[in-house]
């Protein structure tokens, strides 16, 4: 089943906070991960992993290039879970 934009972002905000200790409060749909939440590539790629396991969905490397913010990633998960 699909969940919602809210209830991806939250779940999202949750794997961040894991990795980078990063507050889920600060996780918001506009903000970049390198920008704004000063997450690098290799805690990227631990993200991208512990998300697609939690949502069951598979992000290609050549796509994780593409999600800049976190917007980008919620959508991905959105249209992956479909």
């Amino acid at each position: 089943m699909a969940q919602s934009t809210q209830e991806i972002l939250e779940g999202l905000a949750e794997i961040v906070n894991e990795e980078t200790g990063i507050d889920t409060a600060s996780v918001e749909l506009d903000k970049s991960f390198t920008d704004d939440l000063d997450i690098d590539s290799l805690s990227m790629m631990t993200i991208v992993v512990n998300a697609e396991e939690k949502f069951n969905v598979r992000i290609p490397d050549d796509e994780v290039k593409n999600l800049k913010t976190v917007r980008d990633a919620v959508d991905f998960i959105a249209a992956a879970q479909g």
